[in-house]
């Protein structure tokens, strides 16, 4: 046990300046007082630590709340993944992923994108995803926001539920592929199929290049949040275009994420998270496309 003796000193009459050695000696009291009161919050701190340990050691890490896993051995909330209406410059058939333009106008509905929304807004009613009410995380993107509008309008439910997402749920960044004709995406998709790491080409106006892996990780700490703030409800995810709903549910369900697009969205689809099984509809050829340590699935 770490023994401390201190030294009582009496302070000189306020006329007499203090001598080196009394300044010194308080000095060293001081530095020692702190010393024994870190030393004394160091032990309560262990203990505490201790306790806590040995309290939860029956308890496994991925049960605690907020700390989500994919492929998740269950989930909290009930979820639809509905991907945004066609939009104008997809309408123009152009590449447009950067985020600096996300809230601009030609990021928004095209008019054939609005009536395939309606449409999904009645499918919603249909499937009752919001008979008992509903959340709607929409990306702050133009076109996903203009989206969980007319949802919330079709199903009756009050602006207050929407609530947007301004980063998680962006686009995917193509990088140098900004601009270029939508045909070219295949480029990337057959990129996606070697490793989920190959990112498109970079650019220099601010476009990111992001690779699969880089959406998952986006998409994995956005069902982190709301597995943590919801528990039993009902929630639809409104994403601006069909990789981030892709990948996502590759993740769910443990599909290599490599086949991330053979879960492709049109543009308006709605879809419900089932995890149990990956849909006969979508489902590969083969099953050697299982993972279960996503992004890792060599």
């Amino acid at each position: 046990m770490l023994k401390i003796t201190t030294t009582s000193v009496t302070a000189p009459p306020p006329h007499i300046s203090p001598s080196p050695s009394t300044t010194t000696t308080t000095t060293t009291t001081t530095t020692q007082k702190n010393l024994l009161s870190y030393i004394n919050r160091r032990h309560l701190l262990t203990a505490l630590s201790i306790s806590f340990t040995a309290s939860h050691l029956s308890i496994p890490v991925a049960d605690a709340r907020g700390l989500f896993q994919m492929p998740p051995p269950r989930l909290t909330n009930q979820y639809y993944l509905v991907r945004a209406g066609e939009s104008e410059f997809e309408s123009l058939g152009i590449i447009n992923t950067n985020p600096v333009a996300k809230t601009s106008v030609d990021s928004g509905l095209s008019e054939k994108g609005k009536k395939q929304i309606v449409k999904a807004a009645l499918q919603l009613k249909e499937m009752g995803a919001c008979d008992t009410g509903c959340w709607i995380w929409p990306s702050i993107t133009q076109r996903a926001y203009q989206t969980a509008e007319i949802i919330a309008s079709v199903n009756k439910i009050s602006r207050s539920y929407i609530v947007p997402e301004y980063s998680f749920l962006d686009a995917r960044g193509l990088g140098a592929y900004e601009g270029k004709n939508l045909e070219a995406v295949s480029e990337v998709y057959a990129s996606d199929t070697i490793s989920p790491r190959n990112k498109p080409p970079p650019i220099d106006d601010g476009t990111p290049n992001e690779s699969v892996a880089d959406v998952f990780v986006r998409v994995t700490q956005l069902m982190s949040i709301l597995e943590t703030q919801y528990s039993e409800e009902t929630i639809i995810i409104v994403s601006p275009d069909s990789d981030n709903l892709t990948i996502l549910q590759a993740g769910l369900v443990g599909l290599d994420l490599r086949r991330h697009r053979d879960l492709s969205f049109a543009p308006g689809e709605v879809r419900f998270v089932d995890i149990s099984s990956i849909p006969t509809y979508k489902q590969p050829a083969s099953a050697i496309y299982k993972c279960r340590n996503p992004p890792i699935c060599t």
